[in-house]
């Protein structure tokens, strides 16, 4: 059988869709990039806010008509969106053959093969199943240099507009030993740039005891010698401790990139919002990072229309950008759901307010990205080659440390003489709000 996977979603998700794709290939499965060839296709969903909500359920629909079309196929639709809605989302789509929650991704195999004795929907209590299986076969999806590597799984944070407790479990860490060799695995099959991704990356180690916080794996995992760059994302403001940036400005491997979503800076919201941190804490953070970590780099994440939400708390956000200057900043618009516990809260901010404050924020970011990007030219950056540029006329595409893949900028080589997956030093001609061009040295 022919078997076509769509994974939507953050690269947690990816790592997911790979572990399903290994276990199929295992049994026998032959994978497909087109869904006209398949005989089971597999969507991998994501529900984190009402776009993702939506993207999920048109993929599907999409998907439902690609199996009226010939008899025999199927339909099989894993992850969060059925860990979320359940027996409602079942019932609403007929056309799927098996939903798979988010602790059920073991038994992708099973449901290919129709050998599930009747059970359309399994969603096993995320808190009691195994962060991962360190014997997973996995197939890698993106570049053969590149690889995400998840080092914990669930999340033990109270915060009000999240749903991830309640599709994932509290945070559980996989044990070091685990992480380390499937990092060594993947450095011996050629990857070179490992990215560390988890729902609270930050907190890896916690419940593992002394010794184990991510300063002792990212120490450990520097020692691998196939590595390039080890890169972070997900990361926490309450769990940034000194001893992370010691370990990040020590080791030459481990970028000075520091990924860490804080939401919101107005004291109201933040605590509307359940963050146990307050705005000072927040700016004294980013300070003691510039200060202890040279040339370190800074990305966050903030949300917009938070029930509450003032134009006074709302000029903090612009306010808070104007001070610290991200190197990188996305933002997304408050998403209510009936099962959020700030779906009780008063206040809700109308759409046309979300959007238009959403606008400005982010309108202001590019100006700002646009200013930060000079500062390049004439610099001559290590930049890992990723591949052939499409729709340009620059030849080849690559990246910076202080560039993660697909959510930031890239670096344009001007050079036919490029291998991907090798380190090259490329001088910056120009710069755009988010793109670097440069010519090969």
């Amino acid at each position: 059988m022919n078997v076509y996977l769509i994974s939507l979603g953050c690269p947690r998700n990816l790592v997911d869709s790979e572990i399903m794709l290994g276990r199929l290939l295992e049994a026998g499965y032959t994978l497909t990039s087109d869904e006209s060839d398949a005989d089971c296709v597999v969507v991998n969903t994501c529900s984190f806010i009402r776009p993702a909500v939506d993207e999920s359920i048109d993929t599907i629909l999409e998907m439902a008509r690609w199996k009226q079309q010939a008899g025999g196929r199927r339909l099989i639709v894993a992850g969060c969106l059925p860990q979320r809605y359940g027996a409602d989302l079942a019932k609403a789509l007929p056309e799927v053959d098996v939903f798979l929650g988010t602790g059920a991704f073991d038994r992708i195999v099973q449901g290919a093969q129709g050998s599930l004795k009747g059970i359309r929907i399994l969603l096993p209590r995320p808190d009691e199943t195994a962060v991962c299986d360190v014997e997973a076969p996995r197939f890698p999806t993106t570049s053969a240099h590149t690889a995400y590597l998840k080092v914990a799984e669930g999340c033990s944070g109270r915060c009000t507009y999240c749903i991830i407790p309640k599709l994932r479990g509290p945070h559980r860490s996989r044990p070091m030993e685990a992480v380390l060799s499937e990092a060594s695995r993947l450095a011996e099959a050629g990857v070179r740039e490992l990215i560390l991704v988890a729902q609270n990356t930050t907190a890896y180690g916690e419940d593992l005891g002394r010794g184990y916080g991510l300063e002792h794996l990212l120490g450990e995992l520097a020692e691998i010698p196939q590595l390039t760059w080890i890169r972070v994302l997900y990361g926490h403001p309450d769990y940034v401790t000194d001893g992370l940036m010691e370990t990040v400005a020590t080791h030459d491997r481990v970028c000075s990139y520091f990924d860490i979503p804080i939401q919101h800076i107005s004291e109201p919201i933040l605590r509307r919002m359940g963050r146990r941190h307050n705005s000072q804490a927040i700016f004294e953070l980013f300070r003691r990072i510039r200060e202890n970590v040279p040339g370190a780099v800074l990305r966050t994440t903030l949300m917009v229309g938070f029930p509450g939400e003032t134009e006074q708390d709302f000029e903090s956000l612009l306010r808070l950008i104007e001070e610290v200057r991200f190197d990188h900043l996305g933002a997304f618009m408050y998403s209510n759901e009936k099962d959020l516990l700030s779906n009780g809260l008063k206040d809700h901010v109308p759409e046309r307010v979300k959007q238009e404050r959403l606008k400005r924020l982010m309108t202001r970011q590019a100006e700002l990205s646009m200013e930060n990007s000079q500062k390049y030219v004439g610099r001559i950056l290590k930049v890992l080659v990723e591949g052939h540029a499409r729709e340009t006329d620059r030849p080849w595409i690559g990246r910076a440390s202080f560039q993660a893949p697909e959510i930031d900028g890239v670096v344009y080589i001007n050079d036919e003489k490029v291998k991907p997956g090798t380190l090259v030093n490329v001088r910056v001609t120009a710069a755009h709000e988010y793109d670097l061009t440069g010519d090969m040295v």
